[in-house]
């Protein structure tokens, strides 16, 4: 008998079994799902995406200065950038990026099965959603856990923001090695171009790189950059996302990888510093407040995170000039002061560890650079010394012969030169050198540059001994009309030290300070041919009873003389009794006026240039004499705007009448006496008409010259930042004029030459300005210097000239 197989049973039976595990898994994965959800991460922190962005600081022409960021990201919509590179990133990481919902579960099971197959979590199946999920809300533990709720925020995204909103965060966020997150960081990092300028080979190798962007790296592995970007153009292939015409070309163009600089080298470091730290200063959290600001962050963190765009007035040609000619100022006067001794000297592990670490090739010395050397053998008359990879290099006389013992009592002007070479050096001594001239031909006069092509193993390289200055300095120029301060120096090197003396150090003008005394004096009755008491002067203070008794640099007295010659040589006791003649009060008023901003003591002293002043700030004070009396608030930071493109700061030109056009033309022609007849002499440039002042302080402690014309207001400051001597006549005129001349020689084509504009209500007489309303015997010179003044003044000139050189 068959037996019957209950066939509606089992299948009810199954009915149910699958029912009630259907019921049990939708049971679960609804708990599983409402567990996973109770401490999500809201996703409005991706709707309102405000990631950290790089600042950006531009010179007054556009270029770049620097860059100030934490992560060094440029936030980019899609429109901004090459139409190659969101179809890049999408054939590499997410080819199904528009048409899932946030999970795509065949990448899901293909990954889950790889993971199973190798028994790894490597393998996550990610959309470009989910990354972003985990990039900005979760953390990147692989756990199963960890994915599912990713998979949620991923799905509520995705209900959230559009697709090309989800991809454009995504391009910005992603970190793509060489500290550059997003595409445009990326473009900048790898191909010193704008996303926007991206071709199709140079978008693939950036899509190749967040699957390992150390492992891809085009500068450090180049060819697993090549087989990644051939991967990726393969699948734009495959997904005929371009045509195969495209992918040949793209397969074929030559890549290559440069980075554009973020930030300022050389001397542009000293103007980017100073922007760095006014913009920390500006970036308070009640300024913010009164911007309209709402941010948690403030000072560094804000400035390094906001995105700001900063405008300067920095031009590119009058920094690198200012530099330039500071640091060979410098070495001029270190080489005067004397040498200090060997850097460093090595014993012979030190000498031969030196020369097997030396890469030198004969292009380092090229243009003056100096590079490190050392001394092997030394005889009266030379030096010899190994560069390294087999050259050698020969120091003779005429390459130290500045190198005498350091006596800042002893000028170098008298000092007899080094002719003995062991006076100088020892072998092991680590020096620095640079390249010598060499002659034009054999018994010729005439030298050549160094040419590095010229350089041979078998043939020492003729060399001159340098020595890194130890004295200090400072340069500032200002444009008169606008107040951009366009070139600022703050010390010889900004590698040794940050510290700015243009604007953060505070020392006496000395002399310098004399135009403020003598503008005064213009204003109550004086004139250029007054005459001007020079001899010896004594003040008693009434309420200390102190005795103070200025005297001339020189120590001597030329008794009576007009006013214009006591500027012009720099009189010490001539400006001390016009000081006091006028008052001292209105001295300082003065000073006020000019913009100034010590506080200053009402003593005598101060006309002297006793109270410090910045170099900057006495750089603005001359303005006035250049611009028809109009001072002007100096501009370094001229305008802010946020990344949304909206105005947060930005400085007008402000002027404001600080002395009348008549006083101010005054000054510009004694001040021009000053460098063609006076102590200003080494600042003079023909086809110029350049007005300025000397400055000395007492022992030579500090040396100023502050020049100008029409167009351009320059200071120059030298001295050491602990006092000491400069060194004997290490003047002014001797020390800082000279800095003045090499870097305005090297700008003035910049403008055509002008003269200072004669205004209303001034007569012209013996060369002077003198008001109009001025009686005509108020004008003539006194005394027996009478009309021969002007000679006088330029015979004197000439003789002090003499003695400087």
């Amino acid at each position: 008998m068959a037996v019957r197989v209950p066939w509606k049973k089992i299948f009810f039976g199954l009915f149910v079994l699958a029912l009630a595990g259907g019921l049990l898994g939708s049971g679960a994965t609804v708990l599983l799902f409402y567990w996973a959800s109770r401490d999500l991460p809201n996703i409005i922190r991706i709707a309102d995406y405000a990631p950290p962005l790089a600042t950006t600081v531009l010179a007054r022409d556009g270029s770049q200065l620097g860059v100030l960021c934490h992560e060094k990201r440029f936030l980019v919509g899609l429109e901004d950038i090459s139409r190659f590179l969101p179809l890049a990133f999408l054939a590499a990481e997410d080819d199904a990026f528009y048409r899932h919902s946030g999970i795509d579960p065949v990448a899901i099971v293909r990954a889950a099965l790889t993971n199973f197959r190798t028994g790894t979590k490597g393998s996550g199946g990610s959309t470009i959603t989910q990354q972003i999920i985990k990039q900005l809300l979760l953390s990147s533990e692989r756990t199963y856990t960890r994915k599912v709720k990713e998979a949620i925020l991923a799905y509520r995204l995705e209900k959230n923001l559009t697709k090309d909103e989800i991809l454009t965060v995504y391009l910005n966020q992603i970190y793509l090695g060489e500290h550059a997150y997003g595409v445009e960081a990326a473009a900048r990092t790898y191909f010193g171009k704008h996303a926007s300028d991206i071709t199709l080979a140079e978008s693939a190798v950036l899509a190749g790189l967040p699957k390992a962007p150390s492992l891809y790296n085009p500068f450090r592995h180049p060819e697993r950059a090549k087989i990644r970007q051939m991967y990726v153009l393969g699948r734009l292939r495959d997904m005929k996302w371009i045509t195969p015409e495209e992918y040949r070309q793209a397969a074929a163009e030559p890549l290559v990888y440069w980075s554009s600089p973020d930030n300022a080298t050389g001397m542009a470091q000293w103007y980017l510093e100073e922007v760095r730290r006014l913009l920390i200063e500006f970036f308070t959290e009640k300024n913010l407040a009164e911007l309209g600001l709402k941010t948690s962050k403030s000072g560094e963190d804000f400035v390094y995170e906001a995105g700001l765009t900063v405008r300067t007035a920095m031009a590119p040609v009058h920094q690198e000039a200012a530099g330039h000619a500071l640091r060979r100022g410098l070495e001029e006067l270190d080489k005067r002061q004397g040498w200090r001794g060997s850097p460093e000297h090595l014993n012979e592990e030190g000498q031969r560890a030196f020369l097997t670490q030396s890469n030198f090739v004969p292009l380092d010395l090229a243009g003056g650079a100096w590079v490190r050397a050392l001394v092997t053998k030394v005889s009266q008359r030379e030096a010899g010394v190994a560069l390294g990879q087999g050259y050698t290099g020969l120091i003779s006389a005429e390459g130290f012969s500045w190198a005498r013992k350091p006596n800042p009592k002893v000028s170098a002007a008298v000092a007899p030169p080094v002719r003995d070479a062991r006076q100088v050096f020892s072998p092991g001594d680590l020096i620095w050198v640079s390249a010598a001239e060499r002659p034009a031909a054999p018994k010729e006069m005439k030298t050549e540059p160094y040419d590095p092509a010229d350089a041979r193993k078998d043939r020492p390289i003729p060399l001159l001994l340098q020595q890194e200055p130890a004295v200090q300095g400072a340069l500032v120029s200002i444009e008169p009309q606008s107040g951009d301060v366009v070139a600022m120096i703050g010390g010889y090197s900004f590698g040794e030290s940050h510290f700015n003396r243009a604007t953060q150090s505070r020392r006496q003008p000395g002399s310098s300070f004399k135009p403020v005394v003598y503008s005064t004096a213009l204003d109550f009755g004086f004139t250029p041919s007054s005459p001007v008491l020079d001899a010896p002067f004594v003040y008693v203070n009434p309420w200390t009873n102190q005795v103070w008794r200025p005297s001339n640099y020189e120590h001597d007295y030329r008794g009576k003389i007009p006013l214009y010659k006591a500027l012009a040589l720099s009189r010490n006791t001539c400006a001390v009794r016009v000081a006091q003649q006028v008052g001292i009060a209105n001295v300082i008023q003065r000073a006020k006026s000019l913009g100034l901003e010590p506080q200053f003591p009402e003593e005598l002293s101060v006309s002297l240039g006793a109270v410090a002043v910045s170099p900057l700030n006495l750089t603005q004070a001359y303005v006035a004499f250049a611009n028809q009396g109009l001072g002007v608030r100096p501009r370094i930071i001229t305008s802010i705007t946020n990344a949304a493109g909206r105005g947060l700061y930005r400085q007008d030109v402000e002027h404001w009448q600080a002395v009348s056009p008549q006083n101010a033309y005054m000054m510009a022609l004694l001040l021009k006496n000053v460098v063609n007849a006076g102590t200003g002499a080494r600042a003079r440039m023909e086809g110029r008409f350049i007005a300025g002042k000397t400055g000395t302080t007492n022992e030579e402690h500090d040396a100023w010259f502050m020049g100008f014309t029409p167009y351009l207001v320059t200071g120059v400051y030298v001295g050491y930042d602990q006092l000491q001597s400069l060194g004997r006549q290490e003047q002014g005129g001797r020390t800082a004029a000279p800095i003045f001349r090499y870097y305005r020689s090297q700008v003035e084509d910049l403008y055509p030459p002008q003269d200072f504009a004669l205004p209303e209500g001034i007569v012209m007489q013996d060369g002077f300005a003198y008001r109009s309303d001025m009686p005509l015997e108020g004008r003539a010179a006194t005394d027996e210097e009478g009309a021969q003044a002007l000679q006088d003044t330029s015979e004197g000139g000439e003789n002090l000239m003499r003695q400087m050189f």
